[in-house]
Order: C-alpha cells, then sequence, then structure tokens
C-alpha cells in the first residue's frame, strides 16, 4: 500500500514470507536506498490508518491489520532486480527485502546478527587474511587457494588421511574425466545433464569432466572378484569435481564450479550396514532392505546418542540416508556430512560378491562425506571463526618481529629452528615495532616474538599473544616446548 501511494504506476505482483523476513516484487521503475526511507516513512503513517482496503496476491496467512504491527519492529533493508518468477526471459521487477518481528528488541538482535554475520563473511576475510581468490580472468567459480589459505588446506587434508587409514579405508586416485558412457550408466546423462560440462571428443570417442567420484570407485571394485570374506571394503578420495552453475547462482566458496569432495565409499553386507554407519518414499531395493536400511541408521544413531529427526519420505532415490548439520559460532546449521545407503548403482554397474554358497549377489553401497566439500568446509571455517583460526590451524601460527635490523640475524636463526621442528613461522621488518604488531594482529596471528638487544644477548623471545596479551620473555627452548604442546593439545599458550 504504502509503495502505491507513493508510486501510484507500480504493479504489484508477488510478496511471500522467506527465512527472517519477506519480500515484495513490483512492475516499476527502478528504486533507490532513499525510496526505501520514504516507504519506510509511508508504511508508518499507513499502519496508523484504520477502514482503507488493499488486495495483497500473497496466500498469506496475514494480520488482521498492519496496525497490530510493532513500527519499531519493521525494517526495510533493501532493494534489487528480480526476473518474474526468476526467469531471465521475464520482464524485471523491483523487489524490496524486508524484515518484521514482534518487538523491536528482537529487531535489534537480528541487525546485530546481520552485522556479525557481514563481519565474518569468508569473502571478505579471503581477500583480507590473503586465504583464497576467484580469478575472474580464469573464470567464475573456480578456486584459487593462497599459499595461507592452502596450508589450512593441507591440515584438514592430512588429519582427514590419517583418520581413514586408521579406521581400515584405502586411499585412491582417479581421473577427473571419463568416457560419456560411464556417465550413461551412473544415471547422470539422464537426470543430471545440465550441471555437468559440455563434452568433448576425443580420437573419435566423446569424454566428459566428471561431476561425481563414485562410478570410479565402483570401477576400482569391478576390477576383481570379491567374495562376502572380503567384506567390508573400504576406499576414500579427496576427488576434484566439475559442476555447471548458473554465474548468477555463484557465492564465494559455498556455491562454485570446481571443488574437492571428501568421498569415501563402503562396500558391504546388508548385516554390516549399522556397523559401518556406527563406525563412522519412492525408492530403488525392496521394502525389506529399505527397512532394515533405516533401521541400521536409526540405531547408529541412538548408539552415539544423538538427537535426531526422521524426514518421512525424505530418503534419496536410490536408499535412505543420514544428514549431519554443525553449528557455527552464531547459530546457524550447515550441512556438510552425509551417509547414503544406496541400492541403486550396485544394480546399474552390475557388481557382485560371491556368498557362502558360491552363489553371486550384490554387495550395499554406502556413500559417506564428512567435510562435503573442502571449499564449503573452508568457508564455514572462515566464518566459524571470523578468520582468526585457533593456534594449531592458524596458518602463520608465530611471527617473530625484531625491534631493529640488528637483531635480524637472531631472528632468522630463531624461525629457522622453529620451522625445522614444523611450526609455521614467519620474520617480519622494515617497520617500527608498534607497526609491525598492529599488523601481526590485523592478519590474526595467534603469536608474536618480540627480539630486541636484551632478547638476542639472553638468547630469549619476548611472546606476546593475540587474544592473551603479554605472556612474557623466555627462552627459545622453551618457548618450543610449550608451543609443541599447545598444537598437540588443541589450546592456546
Amino acid at each position: 500500500m504504502a509503495v502505491q501511494k507513493l508510486f501510484p504506476n507500480s504493479k504489484v505482483t508477488i510478496g511471500p514470507w522467506i527465512d527472517n523476513g519477506f519480500y515484495y516484487d513490483f512492475d516499476m521503475e527502478p528504486l533507490t536506498d532513499k525510496d526505501l526511507k520514504k516507504i519506510k516513512k509511508e508504511m508508518v503513517s499507513t499502519s496508523e490508518l484504520n477502514g482503507e482496503e488493499w488486495w495483497d496476491l500473497c496466500a498469506g496467512p496475514h494480520v488482521e491489520s498492519t496496525g497490530k504491527i510493532d513500527r519499531k519492529a519493521v525494517e526495510l533493508e533493501s532493494v534489487a532486480g528480480a526476473y518474474w518468477r526468476g526467469d531471465a526471459k521475464n520482464q524485471m521487477l523491483q523487489r524490496i527485502h524486508g524484515t518484521a518481528w514482534e518487538n523491536e528488541d528482537q529487531l535489534k538482535a537480528y541487525i546485530h546478527f546481520k552485522e556479525e554475520a557481514k563481519r565474518r563473511d569468508h569473502r571478505r576475510l579471503g581477500q583480507d587474511l590473503d586465504l583464497f581468490s576467484i580469478q575472474e580472468d580464469a573464470g567464475g567459480g573456480l578456486v584459487f587457494w593462497h599459499p595461507k589459505g592452502a596450508i589450512i588446506r593441507h591440515i584438514l587434508e592430512d588429519s582427514w588421511k590419517q583418520i581413514h587409514l586408521q579406521y581400515g579405508y584405502d586411499l585412491l586416485y582417479t581421473p577427473h574425466v571419463a568416457k560419456a558412457d560411464l556417465w550413461k550408466i551412473s544415471g547422470h546423462i539422464d537426470f543430471y545433464k545440465e550441471n555437468m560440462y559440455n563434452q568433448m571428443d576425443v580420437e573419435d570417442e566423446m569424454y566428459q569432466l566428471r561431476p561425481m567420484n563414485y562410478p570410479y570407485h565402483i570401477l576400482v571394485y569391478k576390477r576383481k572378484l570379491h567374495s562376502y570374506r572380503d567384506f567390508p571394503i573400504r576406499v576414500a578420495e579427496l576427488g576434484t569435481v566439475y559442476r555447471y552453475e548458473l554465474s548468477g547462482s555463484l557465492h564465494g566458496l559455498f556455491r562454485v564450479r570446481g571443488f574437492t569432495q571428501d568421498d569415501a565409499h563402503i562396500f558391504c553386507l546388508e548385516d554390516q550396514i549399522q556397523d559401518e554407519i556406527r563406525g563412522q518414499r519412492k525408492s530403488v531395493g525392496s521394502d525389506d532392505i529399505w527397512e532394515k536400511a533405516t533401521v541400521a541408521l536409526k540405531n547408529a544413531l541412538d548408539d552415539k546418542g544423538w538427537e535426531y529427526k526422521v524426514d518421512e519420505g525424505g530418503g534419496a532415490f536410490y536408499g535412505p540416508k543420514i544428514d549431519l548439520k554443525i553449528e557455527d559460532a552464531l547459530g546457524r546449521k550447515w550441512q556438510c556430512s552425509t551417509v547414503q545407503v544406496d541400492f541403486n548403482l550396485p544394480e546399474r554397474f552390475d557388481i557382485t560378491y560371491v556368498d557362502s554358497n558360491s552363489e553371486k549377489k550384490r554387495p550395499i553401497m554406502i556413500h559417506r562425506a564428512i567435510l562435503g566439500s573442502l571449499e564449503g568446509f573452508f568457508g564455514v571455517l572462515i566464518e566459524h571463526y571470523a578468520g582468526d583460526f585457533p593456534l594449531w590451524l592458524a596458518p602463520t601460527q608465530a611471527r617473530i618481529l625484531p625491534v631493529t635490523d640488528n637483531e635480524l640475524q637472531y631472528c632468522n636463526e630463531v624461525a629457522s629452528e622453529l620451522k625445522s621442528r614444523g611450526f609455521r613461522v614467519e620474520v617480519c621488518h622494515g617497520e617500527r615495532l608498534p607497526k609491525l604488531i598492529r599488523n601481526a594482529d590485523t592478519q590474526k596471528v595467534p603469536l608474536m616474538a618480540v627480539v630486541g638487544p636484551e632478547e638476542v644477548q639472553a638468547g630469549t623471545l619476548t611472546i606476546r599473544s593475540r587474544h592473551n596479551g603479554e605472556i612474557g620473555a623466555m627462552p627459545v627452548d622453551e618457548f618450543i616446548s610449550r608451543l609443541q604442546l599447545a598444537v598437540v593439545n588443541k589450546s592456546s599458550l
């Protein structure tokens, strides 16, 4: 009503509620932020009027009267262009985003949440901390891991590999392309073609970039005949996949065109499903085996003591699954981990094993990803920590700061010793000490070691913690010992 009063030629379209607010699309000339303020002012005065009728195309539910809405608990947030029904072939409309709460305190809390989320935005922090970039010269949605981001990725990958080896997985490395026929067998050509890149002709055979890793793992399984005694067979790979995404849908590390999945697959018997998951409805498959798999998933969660909700009918086409969500520092939930029981692919790829009666049977296949994708998980980590990574994970764990260049040789010797012990340190100089400290703080370096003439003479370092302030002077050996202990215990110094 407020928009049409101020802009009589505007036409209303639709205005649904969304998470934390609503939007409304109008057919009208482009709006500015200044226009939003005028609209908000008109909304306040309109809410005080009674008896006026205005027809809304939104299905609701609605309040009986706008007068019942606390005018101090409403905010218009932004305006942007949007195509009618999301189709680029249709007319461009003006979309106004807003939010409304029960009272002013709730609105203030929401605004604070938004400001904090903006402060933690991984896209900005990725640039400020030199962690990663999207180079438009190379193409949208393609991630460049810079040295500081790459070292964090290395830590994640190394931990991932160690844990999988510990739990009996064999690591795989497989190609990034395959013959198009493989993707016909998997069903991707029929059901996923719009998310795949075009095929390429290689010596009169058609090849395609992979959108998934699991067909390769199945081919590795099929390389030889298996007995029931071989099960469970566990394989895992950090495999990069490629998916076509429209440029408008790309979003930092969360929506990209090339990303690395932490893909693991387990080939097992029916009675091994629960143990495999615990250690780590229209559907394919008989009702009996589907029910067995569902019960196994539930029992695995019960054994862990984890609360869960059942999404009736929400299982994927090829089998029931568990989706795990992690909560960040702002209380936002991110889905990263998935455990999926699959009855479909063993049939599609005709994989078998020989049972105790020397008869061929089909194994059960379990898909299992913990991080989801390295890119997406890294984005979550950045926003959770606001770029202020803990000591054990920080790309630079300590920065050595000489008071003058006279101490530079000693600083370099100490840095070499620390690096030889596996610590991530760097020496920074060429500026006055206060600026060196500010720079280290801005780059969120956990520890600073200040070195002046006294430290050189005594063979010590004066340690300053980003979070705990001045720790004091200590011998280099003591600093190394304390640093080792902190990293092992994933604690601060």
